[in-house]
């Protein structure tokens, strides 16, 4: 019995240390990312955004970016914005329950509500119609934003998206293993932080691969912000909850008239590019596939230029995409980085995502 009462005791000192060691860390974590830009209340959700106004005489339309799982405004905003600064009026924002951005009283869980509050927040700040750009989860997003406010949708550029059922649905076991009621609370007010501090490296590493990751990318996008358990759990419902949207979503992307660029790599190690990006091009009418030989899932950072030409392209300039993805091409050629340690996704059977 004595044994019982003092394996009890070891645990629940354990649990209580890792609590500790989580809060603590997600207070280092605030402290070391404060929010840069501005908050707006939609719908008891405060959501936290970077609106660039527009320049005199601006040569596109405005653009809304929608940034992927486990990320924050600055994934988007440091690569692509001094390439439009001057030319488009820019809105950059925290997904619900992401960066500073709260979830909000029960609402936001899927892309329909996230999307929904997108176009509240452009309403707030005037913005009429934008192109729309999604990257990996924020294409689903898009999806929902073009069905839902096509009358607000200038045009779309998915990024390495995530938009179609796959082979059985799988998603990374910590995901599910967090949406589970008590327990998945648990489990993200203990071991969020200190696990995910272990493995931020490596994963992003991969999530890079084969392409070199930018120096200091994690530190200057704030990426451990998703390891504070609220976000870690807002991620994790997102994540877990992809494949029933689009489950339902992608028999309807048919619906969606808006001029189209999708930009993937054929290294792409945390969606299934053959899936997703080719199922885009085949279901919406006149979508343009940018397909780019040795690259990885973030265009967005090793292809900043293609991003650009595709938000050119869809707001009717006449831009070779080809040749720019050729041009690309020629720069990562050799690239190898993450070789022997992250699996290339060839069939739908390893996880959705290593992060």
């Amino acid at each position: 019995m004595n044994l019982i009462y003092a394996a009890l005791a070891f645990l629940m000192a354990l649990v209580f240390t890792l609590a500790g060691v989580t809060r603590a860390g997600s207070w280092l974590i605030e402290r070391r990312n404060p929010p840069i830009g501005d908050f707006a209340d939609i719908d008891g959700a405060r959501i936290h955004y970077v609106h660039v106004p527009a320049p005199a005489n601006a040569k596109l339309p405005p653009v809304v970016f929608i940034h992927g799982a486990s990320a924050n405004l600055r994934d988007q905003m440091l690569p692509l914005r001094p390439l439009l600064e001057g030319r488009a009026e820019m809105l950059f924002l925290d997904r619900p329950g992401f960066g500073w951005s709260a979830r909000g009283p029960g609402n936001n869980e899927t892309p329909e509500a996230q999307a929904n509050t997108i176009a509240v927040l452009m309403n707030r700040l005037g913005i009429k119609q934008a192109i729309i750009v999604g990257h990996s989860f924020g294409g689903a997003i898009t999806t929902a934003f073009a069905r839902g406010h096509s009358d607000k949708t200038l045009g779309l550029v998915f990024i390495s998206p995530a938009t179609h059922p796959w082979s059985g649905g799988a998603t990374a076991w910590y995901y599910n293993l967090t949406v589970i009621p008590v327990l998945g609370w648990l489990f993200s007010e203990t071991l969020s932080y200190p696990a995910g501090t272990l493995r931020m490296a490596d994963s992003t590493a991969c999530v890079f691969a084969p392409n070199k990751v930018p120096d200091n990318y994690v530190a200057t996008t704030s990426i451990p912000l998703v390891l504070r358990p609220s976000a870690f759990r807002a991620n994790a419902v997102d994540v877990a909850g992809l494949y029933r949207y689009v489950l339902g979503a992608a028999p309807h992307y048919g619906d969606i008239k808006a001029s189209t660029v999708v930009i993937s790599g054929d290294r792409d190690k945390v969606v299934y590019a053959t899936i997703h990006s080719v199922g885009l091009e085949r279901d919406i009418q006149g979508a343009e596939l940018v397909w780019v030989h040795n690259l990885g899932h973030k265009p967005d950072w090793i292809a900043a230029d293609l991003v650009i030409g595709a938000i050119e392209k869809v707001a009717g300039k006449d831009v070779d995409l080809q040749a720019m993805a050729k041009a690309v091409e020629a720069r990562i050629a050799s690239d190898t980085y993450g070789a022997g340690k992250c699996a290339d996704l060839k069939v739908p059977e390893a996880e959705l995502a290593p992060i």
